[in-house]
């Protein structure tokens, strides 16, 4: 059974499942559809993708645009990251607010974001292999970003600036008040 949190963002939640552990390792059913559609709706996920990273890497703020809206599902295999979600959607009443949470190999937890989010993470341990769920194919043409440094959003990406690394494609995406 998932244990599920909910946050101030509506649509956005994480999760835990359960963990089996004896002198072996342990066991963990890290998906099941059925427990995920009972807190998440019918959500369909068509491709799984997976990143590694070191410490300091800063990925996004990514989205897509139009059909190619993704919704995704984040977990972390090895490492920790602090996993970010912006709010981008026109009617929300929290548009353009984030929120930030740890999501690592040792707590297990994961992160749902619907559709209408842009997401980023940094990694805080030497390495972090992240795993996720997408229930869009990816769109080159439909892909977008926000600066992960926009003093807007005022995100604390828990790395200091001098150790914060960036590629040079991110490092130019627009602020959010350039977007359209």
């Amino acid at each position: 059974m998932y244990n599920a949190n909910t946050y101030k963002i509506s649509g956005l939640f994480s999760f835990s499942t359960n963990s089996f552990e004896d002198e072996r390792g342990y066991f963990l059913e890290s998906f099941s559809n059925k427990e995920f559609q009972e807190i998440a709706g019918n959500i369909s996920f068509v491709q799984d993708n997976q990143s590694l990273s070191k410490y300091g890497v800063v990925r996004g703020l990514h989205y897509q645009v139009g059909k190619f809206e993704q919704s995704k599902l984040i977990r972390v295999v090895k490492g920790e990251i602090l996993d970010v979600a912006v709010d981008l959607r026109i009617e929300s009443p929290t548009k353009n607010e984030h929120i930030a949470i740890k999501l690592s190999s040792k707590n297990k937890k994961q992160l749902f974001i619907p559709k209408g989010f842009a997401h980023g993470f940094s990694v805080l341990s030497d390495e972090a292999i992240v795993c996720y769920k997408v229930d869009n194919y990816y769109s080159q043409n439909h892909e977008r970003g926000i600066r992960y440094s926009d003093e807007k959003l005022n995100i604390d990406w828990l790395v200091s600036d001098k150790d914060i690394i960036v590629s040079q494609k991110d490092s130019k995406l627009p602020l959010i008040n350039d977007l359209q």
